[in-house]
């Protein structure tokens, strides 16, 4: 039991006195009864000075007092500590913790007589334990199953008839999160619950019975797993030994198929192949005898092929071994038998080994991927010429590899990264050997692992960008205000696995930076614009070996310090090898790599190459020999080629007036050309590449200005890009012809394009059509609408309202389908796209304060109605399109209320993936907040729980809830609500019950200020009482919200008006109470 200790300072609430261990045992009770009444009536906000207290009633003198009284009333305090103090309570130690709790569990035998004199306080630690969820805290202790068998094993041991339902439903929500929650459920504690599912306790004892049935039927989803280890042990591996069940084993199957009969899916071929075949020894029951004869199979994989079947048979079921050194010998085996002889090695076991990557264990996952890498590097990349076979059989290994990129946690991308430099790219090799490597690796990539290649190097871009911040900040440490270097420290440990303590050892790294010069001036050097491959191997050894000669070094600093140095360090590209990968990718194009150019579509994702490392590493693209090649690409037929070009120049060529002034006098007629007679696509980029580039921007946009004008018309070859070039014009040079824009934005675009109809579309039912199939006029109608927005942005305010108009244009343009004029003449696959444009177009121009100011609610509402578009393409781009402004912050926060209404989608997996999104947002503005505590002032604009009310608002002017009164109306907008409510309670230590019960509350007693005097307040409280069930979504945390910004969350301008007196007398007090 925890030690007597004694504390300096113990303050006691108001009229409690002092305990101690002179105190007699009857004035101890009355001073416990008084103790336990403060702690009942206590307050999250009052928990300031009483940690002393809670440790030490936390002792033996009253935890193991010889009276049950004291003892009893002891544990009502110490549960009450759990409730004040939450999430953090004040004990820290894990020993600690799992004593108190097992003194929690021997006080609850006292719930075993409902008749006895102390029940009712019995009965309040049961309810105040389930209330807070107080034993979810032991879920992340090491010995929680042991507390949890405790737990069951009491809980069914005393139900009875006699306890009231209260007493059951409490217990049930103890129970129940310990498995839905818990990382595993031991087959001891599986027992317990099942024990009771047969004879002769399902007879002698009816109400642990029903207790047992009704807490399976709660967890049926998250119990499944554990139910098949059960049985799995129980019929395949035979551990039938001390079990209680064992010789009921077929009756509990059957009691379990009466309860939920989804649970026995996995077991019901367990059950055949027990009663087909019997047991043999790659399912004994000992790990030792499984792994051997895992151990073995690679002898008779290669010596004994025609026993290949029955042995991949047996490694099928051993690859899913619930014992993880199982798993590890399997993928170990296989990956030995293709060291051995690649060709014994059949895609059914390279099959084996590719879906232990997405194992659970991350060394698994790891052994796994680095030995199929390993054998991709041996049979392919290190092979002058592979066998083509072989490149059939490991064709997959550089997907999956990018594809692992994909994995949450960063130990597995970091695995990635390094995987790239050593067997996808091997540093080693001579630099144009390596980039004609990369080249033909990226050529083969699919569409996934592009985009988890170009990510990864954006990530180690970012983390190259943070140590040179880190290094300036200490090179400018005597300047008055220097920057800042903890949070750049924060920053850069959240970019490595938990296990290497980063933040520990990077402020060790920190002090060695900032009291050796040297290693400031390499680490500079090696994040630095100039450095090359060869030079970047040097210094990271000789910093390497500095680390490791150094006095007290731990191998947790070298490890961490040699990681940080393989992720900043360019030793795959540099000056040299973007020459060589420039130059490769000019042969390919010119011919001359056929076999790399064999592939479909090589020259555009050759240069879509060069476009992700520019983006990256700007200043490699230095030499005139790469400029000039990038001309040629520009003048490609190519309109992909020449586009992505462009884009390569804008990043790159922000000097090339200097540096390279015989290319910049070349390039310049190039971009004015394809500005006037260029793709769309060519048209926008060319426009952005002489924004970045052009030194007589003035004159070169003047010369496309006055071109484009006469283009403006629908027979004209270059109509649409015309309207693409005018629309970057307005936007990029906003200044030159202010004028004349808004002249032909307001007389053409607006008046001659958009509101008149000149062709009739065919006739068709389909609500969608590709991208080849859409008319010009459509198109125009689109890119259009495009220029609205560029104009607007450039302008950046509403003057003249042009803001408003372009705004309300959109609207009645969603509103009427995509039909702005109604009449009749575009079909509906052009519909949906005219829709789907107006839409997006309202969501970027909201992401400008200026213009998200001027939105209005029924604007708002008609716009978060495209979520639930009848045409499915509208939706899924629509939804895209709201993600990546929301992603980014640059949508206001009521946008994400919009995602509510993904519960009315028809589509399983686009409900999953909205909800994906949810989550995705709310977790992103939580982690803003912890990291910027500057953000805390704008809490409102920010903290994802202020969504409720727009979305309780949006929900309410919903077009299909006409009455408060419509019973199916009210029961999908609940669905709507708690599609929102679950992603946003799902993590206990980020949401404040009380904050939200408040919130919705507040909202009861308001009146809507869009409709105020129709029947739309009585919707507003049909849809609160919808939330009703927040009660019981989880414990409630404090999360460092003050009571008094409750009020503010919703201004009475936009949702709401007429708050209540009472409330607004509550959030006085409470804002009194947090001034003192």
């Amino acid at each position: 039991m925890a030690k007597n200790i004694q504390h300096s300072k113990i303050v006691y609430p108001s009229g409690c006195k002092e305990l101690s261990e002179d105190v007699g045992k009857d004035e101890l009770i009355r001073r416990l009864k008084v103790l336990a009444r403060a702690f009942q009536d206590m307050g999250q906000d009052d928990n300031d000075s009483y940690a002393p207290l809670a440790l030490h009633l936390a002792t033996d003198t009253y935890m193991e007092h010889t009276n049950k009284d004291v003892r009893l009333l002891t544990a009502c305090c110490i549960a009450d500590v759990f409730r004040v103090f939450a999430p953090e309570a004040p004990y820290k130690e894990a020993d600690q913790i799992k004593e108190i709790f097992m003194f929690f569990i021997q006080q609850l035998r006292g719930l075993e007589d409902p008749e006895a004199p102390s029940f009712k306080r019995y009965f309040y630690l049961l309810e105040n334990l389930s209330w807070v969820k107080s034993f979810n805290i032991c879920i992340e202790l090491e010995e929680n199953q042991e507390i949890f068998c405790a737990l069951f094993k009491l809980f069914f041991s005393i139900i009875d008839d006699k306890h009231t339902s209260k007493v059951k439903t409490f217990m049930l929500d103890i129970m129940s999160p310990l498995i839905t929650e818990a990382d595993y459920v031991s087959q001891e504690l599986m027992e317990a619950i099942l024990v009771n599912m047969v004879d002769p306790k399902k007879i002698q004892r009816k109400a642990a019975f029903i207790m047992a049935k009704d807490l399976i039927k709660r967890t049926s989803t998250s119990i499944e797993p554990y139910i098949q280890t059960f049985f799995n042990n129980m019929l395949m591996l035979g551990k039938q030994a001390d079990s209680e069940v064992s010789n009921h084993i077929y009756e509990l199957i059957y009691e379990l198929n009466q309860v939920a009969p989804s649970i026995l899916l996995a077991v019901i071929p367990q059950l055949e192949f027990k009663l087909k075949v019997g047991f043999i020894r790659f399912n004994d029951i000992s790990v030792a005898i499984r792994t051997t004869c895992i151990q073995q199979t690679q002898h008779f994989i290669i010596n004994h092929p025609s026993l290949n079947k029955d042995i991949l048979d047996q490694i099928k079921v051993r690859q899913h071994d619930p014992e993880e050194s199982v798993r590890l010998d399997v993928v170990n085996s296989l990956l030995n038998v293709a060291k051995k002889d690649i060709k014994s090695m059949t895609p059914e076991m390279l099959q084996f080994v590719k879906e232990r990557t997405l194992d659970k264990k991350f060394k698994i996952r790891r052994e796994a991927l680095l030995g199929l890498g390993a054998l991709y590097k041996s049979n392919i990349v290190d092979k002058d010429t592979p066998e083509p076979d072989l490149i059939e059989k490991l064709s997959f290994v550089k997907n999956k590899v990018f594809h692992h990129y994909y994995q949450n946690t960063n130990e597995d991308r970091m695995l990635v990264e390094r995987m790239l430099n050593v067997h996808l790219v091997p540093y080693q090799k001579p630099v144009a050997e390596r980039m004609k490597k990369l080249l033909s690796l990226y050529i083969q990539l699919d569409d996934h692992a592009v985009k988890a290649f170009t990510e990864m190097l954006k990530c180690r871009n970012s983390v190259r960008q943070l140590v040179a911040q880190l290094v300036d900040a200490h090179d400018r440490s005597n300047e008055v205000s220097p920057p800042p270097i903890m949070p750049k420290l924060a920053q850069l440990s959240r970019t490595f696995p938990d296990h290497l303590k980063p933040q520990e050892y990077l402020k060790k790294f920190n002090i060695m930076l900032k009291d050796d010069a040297r290693l400031r001036l390499q680490i500079k050097t090696l994040v630095g614009p100039s450095c090359t491959c060869k030079k970047a191997e040097e210094i990271v050894k000789e910093i390497l070996r500095k680390i490791g000669c150094a006095p007290g070094t731990l191998g947790a600093l070298y490890q961490l310090v040699k990681t940080l140095l393989e992720r900043i360090a360019p030793v795959m590209v540099d000056s040299l090898a973007i020459d060589h990968l420039v130059l490769e990718v000019s042969e390919m194009m010119a011919g001359v790599q056929e076999d790399i150019a064999a592939v479909d579509g090589a020259e555009q994702k050759g240069v879509q190459l060069l476009l992700v490392l520019s983006h990256c590493f700007p200043s490699y693209f230095e030499s005139v020999e790469i400029f000039e090649n990038f001309l040629t690409f520009v003048r490609n037929d190519d309109d992909v080629i020449s586009d992505l070009a462009l884009q390569i120049l804008t990043n790159t060529g922000t000097k090339l007036h200097m540096d390279h002034p015989d290319v910049y006098s070349a390039l310049v007629p190039l971009l004015i050309n394809l500005a006037k007679y260029g793709s769309p696509r060519q048209a926008k980029h060319a426009l952005r590449c002489i924004n970045t580039l052009c030194i007589n921007k003035e004159q070169v946009v003047t010369n496309i200005f006055e071109s484009i004008q006469s283009a403006l018309d629908p027979e004209n070859a270059n109509y649409l890009t015309a309207i693409v070039s005018l629309g970057h014009i307005a936007q990029l040079f906003p200044s030159l012809y202010p004028n004349e824009i808004k002249g032909i934005v307001s007389k053409y675009i607006v008046k001659e394009l958009l509101m008149k109809d000149r062709t009739q579309g065919e006739s068709t039912e389909e609500s969608w059509c590709p991208d080849h199939q859409v008319s010009e006029e459509t198109q125009a109608k689109v890119q259009a609408m495009k220029l609205l927005v560029r104009w607007l942005l450039g302008l950046k305010s509403n003057t003249g309202n042009s803001g408003t108009s372009t705004l309300r244009l959109l609207y009645v343009v969603i509103i009427h389908d995509g039909d702005l004029m109604e009449n009749g003449l575009t079909n509906k696959p052009e519909l949906s796209r005219l829709r789907l444009q107006a839409g997006c177009c309202m969501l970027k121009l909201a992401e400008e304060p200026c213009y998200a100011d001027i939105i209005v609610k029924e604007q708002f509402q008609a716009l978060a109605l495209m979520l639930n578009d009848v045409c499915y393409q509208v939706r899924l781009r629509f939804a895209n399109r709201l993600q990546k402004g929301l992603i980014s912050l640059k949508l206001p926060l009521e946008y994400m209320s919009i995602l509510c209404l993904g519960a009315n989608d028809p589509s399983k997996d686009r409900r999953l993936q909205l909800k994906q999104f949810l989550t995705q947002n709310i977790n992103k503005r939580r982690d803003y907040i912890k990291q910027n505590p500057s953000a805390r002032g704008r809490m409102f604009y920010l903290l994802p729980d202020y969504m409720i009310p727009y979305t309780i608002h949006l929900l309410a002017h919903d077009p299909d809830f006409k009455s408060y009164e419509d019973v199916e109306s009210l029961k999908s907008l609940k669905e709507c609500l708690w599609f929102v409510m679950d992603p946003l309670t799902h993590r206990h230590e980020d949401y404040n019950y009380a904050f939200l019960r408040r919130m919705i509350e507040n909202i009861k007693q308001t009146k809507d200020a869009q409709c105020p005097d129709d029947e739309s307040a009585n919707k507003l409280k049909a849809l609160t009482k919808a939330k009703s069930g927040l009660r019981g979504a989880g414990r409630a945390v404090e999360a460092g919200v003050p009571a008094s910004s409750f009020l503010v969350a919703y201004p009475a301008s936009f949702l709401w008006t007429q708050f209540a007196s009472s409330w607004r007398n509550l959030v006085d007090k409470m804002s009194a109470c947090e001034a003192c």
